[in-house]
């Protein structure tokens, strides 16, 4: 069902609590694309740079290929660095204020940026840079884009950004506007007091005027265009995220009380924000044939999944069983992702349901587990 989801999508978000195994499903579900034949790029959000130690080779904030798949299938990864993303922000932001103001002025632009450094919200806007920034070459360069995303708190926070900021960028755009009108009229008041308009002034209104033009208003008008530029790209972050035909929104949970909750939290958040959850991941279930103690874990998990299907009973939801070893390297990954395939996934006792629904005209499973495979 993950992988049948990825298939459909430009463009999936793997998120959830901490410790719950995104990054290992992230880069399953891009290693299938890339083996089915699609360009595929793996992101991750991150700061714990686990995908690196995933694949066993170093990543970093740099496209780097990962495998090669089938008819021209391919997966690249990238870990977006935080401290790195927001150095770089601020010293983008610094060049800017630089050019726009005084030399006189350029001390206090670096003091405001250290300022900045430190201040809420700088470290969420740099990376949704970044992130804006990836999805748009992604979405140029690549089938798919997967992206591994930090714990859920973060990554709400994160996907509410685009309608915040472009809503903030709006109504900076608009005090421009109406500060632009004020200062023409003034600087109109201003020559017509002085004299300065005469009967060159019919020519000068066709054609134009041949004087300097006002340092202030080149220096307004650059700052519109960078907020235009801004928000456009916002605006095009924001209907990507919100288109369901092109992005969908994968939450990895286990099957314990705070996941859980925690889990039933960022949904309501994230379809507050117009982002569809597309599915819920139940990784690392314990099974029910392995002794007394896991049989009860089992049954105490049992408890707690309840409560995720009464709270979400529409969302479809796959199980994924604890496995006996870590899932590390690309032979191991490739075996993770066959678990995740229901159709390799057949036997007595491979499925088990929450629930049935129908869809298109078939019955389809909302919870699907497996065999006991590598973690």
């Amino acid at each position: 069902m993950l992988l049948s989801l990825a298939r459909s999508r430009r463009v999936l978000f793997l998120g959830g609590k901490g410790g719950v195994g995104k990054t290992t499903l992230a880069s399953a579900v891009a290693l299938d694309a890339a083996r089915s034949g699609r360009r595929v790029l793996v992101v991750s959000t991150d700061p714990a740079h686990n995908l690196g130690h995933l694949w066993e080779r170093r990543i970093g904030d740099r496209v780097t290929p990962l495998a090669d798949g089938a008819d021209g299938g391919s997966l690249h990864g990238i870990e977006i660095d935080p401290d790195a993303t927001t150095d770089q922000h601020l010293r983008d932001v610094a060049t800017t204020l630089k050019r726009l103001m005084p030399r006189t002025l350029h001390g206090e632009v670096d003091k405001h940026m250290d300022l900045s450094r430190r201040s809420p919200g700088t470290h969420e806007a740099a990376v949704l840079e970044r992130m804006t920034e990836l999805v748009e070459r992604g979405r140029e360069e690549f089938d798919l884009v997967v992206l591994d995303t930090a714990p859920s708190g973060h990554t709400a926070r994160l996907m509410a950004l685009p309608e915040v900021m472009t809503a903030w960028t709006d109504g900076l755009l608009a005090r421009r506007e109406k500060s632009a009108r004020l200062g023409a009229a003034r600087r109109g008041l201003e020559r017509r007091g002085s004299g300065r308009r005469g009967e060159g002034d019919l020519g000068t209104s066709v054609l134009g005027s041949t004087a300097p033009r006002d340092p202030l208003e080149e220096r307004d008008e650059e700052i519109r265009a960078i907020l235009l530029r801004r928000r456009d790209r916002l605006a095009g972050l924001r209907e990507t995220l919100t288109d369901p035909s092109a992005t969908s929104f994968a939450i990895v949970l286990a099957a314990e009380r705070l996941p859980v909750l925690e889990t039933i939290e960022l949904h309501e958040e994230l379809t507050r924000t117009g982002v569809h959850v597309g599915a819920l991941v139940v990784n690392k279930r314990s099974p029910a044939d392995r002794g007394d103690f896991l049989a009860r874990r089992r049954a105490v998990e049992e408890e707690h999944l309840a409560t995720l299907r009464t709270a979400l009973p529409e969302v479809p939801c796959q199980e994924v069983p604890l496995g006996e070893e870590d899932v590390v390297g690309p032979a191991a990954l490739a075996r993770f992702a066959e678990l995740l395939d229901p159709a390799a996934t057949g036997g007595p006792g491979a499925r088990r349901d929450w629930t049935r629904g129908t869809r298109a005209g078939r019955r389809e499973e909302t919870c699907r587990g497996g065999p006991p495979h590598d973690q």
